[in-house]
């Protein structure tokens, strides 16, 4: 098998990444087409206004095979925003996720940011482990009816 690399988000990614999104968003949490619009709001806003040196998006490669994605964004002077963490269905447990989060808190400690914060949907319960045992604390949830289905968004924290 081939080792996973991870390379900067370019434009090529982009339509990869936004389809990708709204597919397993679909199949897995029964998402309707806003998610892959907002997906492609996102992309959108990243590729017209990556802040230099404190923004940066990342797809793990296998050989010629996209298998994930991770994005920093800043939030405020003090404060990354994960975004568009995903991962191929065969990419995970494979230790992936572990990778690609460490390597966007890294970027983000180098870039001066004092905490990160993320948005996600309480059904992704992995991903809620990953967080809490990389220091990550749940600091809000809300039950709201978004992109077509019920759900509990939940807002994670941690200082860098």
């Amino acid at each position: 098998m081939d080792a996973i690399t991870l390379k900067p988000f370019t434009a090529a990614d982009a339509d990869w990444l936004i389809t990708r999104h709204g597919e397993l968003y679909a199949r897995d949490e029964g998402f309707d087409d806003s998610f892959r619009e907002l997906v492609a709001r996102i992309v959108a806003d990243f590729l017209a206004d990556k802040i230099a040196g404190r923004e940066e998006g990342w797809i793990a490669w296998r050989g010629a095979q996209r298998l994930g994605s991770i994005f920093v964004v800043q939030e405020d002077p003090q404060t990354a925003k994960l975004r568009l963490v995903l991962l191929e269905v065969e990419a995970r447990g494979t230790g992936l996720a572990q990778r690609l989060l460490e390597h966007a808190m890294g970027f983000a400690r180098t870039a001066g940011y004092r905490r990160m914060r993320l948005w996600t949907h309480e059904s992704h319960r992995a991903a809620g482990k990953l967080y809490a045992r990389n220091g990550f604390q749940l600091v809000h949830s809300t039950p709201e009816h978004s992109f077509g289905v019920d759900v509990v968004t939940q807002t994670w924290e941690c200082h860098l």
